[in-house]
């Protein structure tokens, strides 16, 4: 077998210095076109390719994000996976996927520390705020997607961010599917949360319940779904067991329960919505829009949240910064779910 060609042969190839050679392959690094043109066809000719591995070992950074995820059911974590790959392949870094829930916290921390990641992005409710903070004072540059560490009290206290975030205006849009709802007529609203404690489920029941009071009412009836298929439609069963106290509108912390309560609702119990109840969810997800459900919901904006997590991220590799929660405005969209026109709002 032929030895593999080296940068230094590429180099005298193509006329260049060895420095140019790794130029031309380094993501982002200054270098004229026309020296990367030259640079890449005496590679072709030669058979040349850069070793990612050496390279670390020279630089000291493996150009690799780890991303945490306790699942992959949720419509909305696949797509946030692909836009949060792409971008940061366009910034030379690629992605390395953990998959654990909570309890494995210490066993991922473990594996993640084997990799010698550049950065991690911690992106489910139910993966624990402790393994952020383990990351963090283990030196790698940590932010969470779609969440916070859930610290309100300290934040009430001004005591400061222990890890980045990057999260929607979760507050906001429960107050604005409160609203939706009431101005339709609701008069006996129920909730169906998440996972109880986790910072997306906490700021979105507070915005709903806000909205409500707004109207002088209160939530009717209240049921924990855990972000779970299953146990959203076992909540739905349960809200809507007595027929003459059923909720006429829902609102449902997520899209990916809401489309199992909606399935309840109509194929288990015979209920007409948004006729007989009014549903809504948050994120957005493809699904909600196809017409089986036509679903109002909040958007998460999936491309500004992705571009503000993968700044900060670099931010933080690069340089000394502060950590900062960065939060993006979302918007309601209205379908007929809850109405029988499809409109917009903000």
């Amino acid at each position: 077998m032929a030895n593999a060609a080296t940068s230094q042969e590429v180099a005298r190839l193509a006329q260049v210095s060895q420095s140019a050679v790794s130029r031309s392959f380094t993501p982002g690094a200054s270098v004229s076109p026309a020296t990367r043109a030259k640079v890449l066809e005496a590679a072709k000719k030669l058979g040349y390719r850069p070793n990612a591995i050496a390279r670390s070992l020279i630089t000291k950074r493996s150009r690799i994000i780890g991303v945490v995820m306790s699942y992959l059911d949720n419509q909305f974590y696949p797509l946030v996976l692909e836009k949060l790959s792409q971008a940061l392949q366009q910034q030379g870094y690629h992605v390395l996927l953990f998959i654990g829930e909570t309890a494995q916290s210490d066993a991922i921390l473990m594996e993640i520390l084997q990799y010698q990641i550049d950065g991690l992005v911690l992106a489910s409710a139910s993966v624990s705020s402790a393994l952020a903070r383990d990351c963090a004072d283990a030196g790698i540059p940590v932010v969470l997607f779609n969440r916070t560490t859930a610290r309100h009290g300290a934040h009430a206290a001004g005591q400061a961010e222990a890890v980045s975030s990057v999260v929607c205006d979760n507050a906001a849009g429960g107050l604005a599917v409160a609203q939706h709802l009431v101005a339709q007529g609701c008069t006996r609203i129920a909730y169906i949360a998440g996972t109880q404690d986790s910072s997306t489920n906490l700021e979105r029941e507070a915005g709903f319940l806000q909205g409500l009071a707004q109207a002088g009412q209160r939530c009717y009836a209240r049921a924990l779904g855990n972000y779970n298929f299953e146990q959203a439609q076992a909540a739905a069963r349960d809200l809507f067991a007595q027929p003459h106290l059923r909720p006429d509108a829902v609102f449902v912390a997520n899209d990916h329960m809401a489309i199992a309560v909606m399935d309840v609702l109509r194929s288990e119990l015979g209920l007409r919505v948004p006729q007989d109840v009014r549903v809504a969810g948050f994120d957005d997800v493809p699904q909600a829009r196809w017409a089986a459900y036509q679903l109002t919901s909040v958007v998460q904006p999936i491309e500004p949240m992705v571009h503000a997590t993968v700044a900060t991220l670099i931010e933080q590799i690069t340089g000394a910064v502060s950590p900062q929660t960065t939060t993006i405005a979302c918007t309601l969209v209205q379908r007929q779910s809850t109405q029988t026109q499809s409109t917009q709002m903000l």
